[in-house]
């Protein structure tokens, strides 16, 4: 009777480590779909293979090592139909992602300073800070065809310098987004 209750309470216990297995398994794969598996395979293995767990305070980590290794193995079947370089980063804060935002930063800020001081002006004010062509008129006291004109002519010359910097000159570094204006 007492080893029935025990394996009942145990089987309660890995029933209750659902969430945390559901987010550490999200946390591996961003995937809700293969983390909802992962930890349904992890529970059903822990819960039919309960008789081999030989230390009942270590169940935790027993069936999260279930869990590593269904993820594991889901890794495996995967390898030969997965292209890592393919994949998309899944932070923003990877190293990868912010070496890549430095060098961009840093090639448009090279390119924004061979920039004339006027074509500097008006790019930043529309182009970074989202000013509107009436309001760049206003604050740089000129009239609005002329914010208009600076801007193409400011884009078209920045555009020309970031595709000289592009690696191999083969495409260009940034997409232009332009905001709708007045």
């Amino acid at each position: 009777m007492a080893t029935w209750l025990a394996q009942r309470r145990l089987r309660q216990q890995i029933c209750d480590m659902r969430p945390q297995l559901y987010r550490t398994a999200y946390a591996w794969c961003h995937d809700a779909a293969l983390a909802d598996d992962l930890v349904q395979e992890a529970m059903m293995k822990a819960l039919t293979r309960l008789k081999t767990l030989q230390d009942q305070a270590a169940l935790k980590a027993w069936v999260f090592r279930i869990m590593t290794n269904c993820y594991r193995d889901w890794g495996r079947r995967q390898k030969d139909t997965v292209d890592v370089d393919s994949l998309e980063l899944p932070c923003d804060d990877c190293p990868e992602s912010q070496t890549e935002r430095n060098r961009i930063v840093t090639e448009v800020r090279r390119a924004m300073m061979q920039l004339s001081e006027d074509h500097r002006q008006v790019v930043s004010l529309v182009d970074l800070e989202g000013f509107a062509y009436a309001e760049v008129s206003e604050v740089l006291d000129v009239p609005i065809g002329t914010v208009m004109s600076r801007l193409s002519r400011a884009r078209a010359h920045l555009r020309k310098l970031l595709l000289e910097q592009a690696p191999g000159n083969t495409a260009p570094v940034l997409k232009l987004v332009t905001p709708a204006h007045d």
